[in-house]
């Protein structure tokens, strides 16, 4: 499939942000892993923040000829990738003017909502602190995906699905690493997951 979106020049800095549990490291493990197999320096910070289930963590990876410093700039990440919606829009900030945001619209309350403190704010309210920083933000269902084909585990494969297709990387090099680094049993419904985030993001 081609994608319908503009693509980037291969070098590229992705803030990943998100909930304890939720498989960050391993969607930034995936898209490091991806920038090294198509020929590009590739690196990766470690998670920040609390890792346990429930916390909130970032990762970061930069690709480049050459890449120094695992974390890029604040205002310099080029793909903000977020698996809990609330989360992008906190995260927002990150990202560069005019670069791009992937979404999971997956909800996962906080515990000062659930304790009554603060509201959780309402998707147009999300969507508009989204767009006050870029018109290139992309929603993307990947927990209802994922259990459909089966698997709640694949919402990162949906995920990276659509971020692959603002990407100048053969669509291949993706699946052959997320290959590598799942179950072999797990093969092939990765591969659907990822091509069902590709279709959604066209």
């Amino acid at each position: 499939m081609t994608s319908t979106h503009p693509t980037e020049r291969p070098g590229a800095n992705f803030l990943f942000v998100g909930v304890g549990g939720q498989g960050i490291l391993t969607a930034s493990d995936i898209t490091a892993q991806v920038g090294l197999a198509a020929g590009l320096d590739a690196k990766k910070s470690e998670i920040h923040g609390f890792s346990q289930r429930g916390g909130v963590v970032d990762s970061h990876v930069r690709w480049g000829e050459h890449v120094g410093s695992p974390m890029a700039e604040t205002g310099t990440i080029d793909f903000l990738v977020s698996f809990e919606i609330l989360e992008a829009a906190r995260s927002i900030g990150a990202l560069k003017p005019g670069g791009v945001a992937v979404a999971s619209t997956q909800k996962l309350i906080p515990m000062s909502v659930s304790s009554g403190s603060f509201a959780y704010p309402s998707q147009a309210e999300i969507e508009a602190t989204l767009r006050s920083r870029t018109n290139r933000v992309f929603f993307v269902d990947a927990l209802e995906m994922a259990q459909r084909l089966g698997n709640i585990r694949l919402v990162n494969t949906i995920v990276l699905g659509v971020l692959s297709t603002h990407l100048e990387i053969d669509p291949d090099v993706w699946l052959d690493v997320i290959r590598r680094r799942v179950p072999p049993k797990h093969v092939e419904l990765n591969r659907q997951a990822f091509w069902e985030g590709r279709e959604t993001a066209g």
